[in-house]
């Protein structure tokens, strides 16, 4: 285990100091929440519009309940692993991670919350409307959806918020539990013939 966490922060670590300062704007864009509550609106609107507002709704609260639930069980992990993030781990500091100004976070980072959340949001999204619209295809929403998650993900290891172990870990969980919330809405709206 040791070997493994050790390989997870000299990669991270690679990862980050390999950025451009320049990108740091971006990074920190991708990154925040407030900046995109207008597009979670939007999509929302757009789950409505394509699905009726009786299907829209039921996936919008199953996509709320995914984000809900993915954040607090990365706030369980982090408690619970105790992981310093690697803007406050004494070696990556020692070993020169870029910590840009306003990479604000708690002390600890396993799993991340960002990552969980973002890949929650896009598989809940896309697989809402693919599952309960199947006379159009959503292919590349999906790829576009999936891209967005990544880099909102990646933004987080740029930042010196997470250890790219950290956000493997969240987007995988993020994943499982948006397919497996978006799934059982879909099943639940065909058993009530909505």
């Amino acid at each position: 285990m040791e070997g493994l966490v050790q390989l997870d922060q000299q990669v991270s670590l690679w990862l980050n100091q390999h950025n451009p300062e320049a990108l740091n704007g971006f990074w920190h864009f991708m990154s925040g929440v407030r900046e995109w509550v207008p597009f979670y609106l939007f999509m929302f609107g757009v789950l409505i519009w394509r699905l009726g507002w009786k299907k829209g709704v039921a996936v919008i609260l199953t996509i709320v309940l995914g984000v809900v639930l993915t954040d607090q069980i990365a706030n369980l992990f982090k408690d619970g692993f105790m992981r310093l993030r690697p803007c406050r781990d004494p070696w990556m500091l020692a070993n020169g991670v870029n910590c840009p100004d306003g990479t604000i976070g708690g002390l600890y980072g396993f799993f991340s919350g960002h990552a969980s959340n973002s890949f929650g949001f896009a598989v809940g999204t896309w697989a809402g409307l693919q599952l309960n619209d199947p006379k159009h295809r959503y292919g590349l929403y999906g790829c576009l959806i999936m891209l967005w998650a990544a880099l909102m993900a990646v933004s987080r290891v740029m930042l010196a918020a997470h250890y790219l172990g950290d956000i493997l870990v969240g987007s995988l969980m993020g994943l499982a539990l948006g397919f497996g919330l978006a799934y059982a809405v879909h099943r639940l709206l065909v058993k009530a013939k909505v």
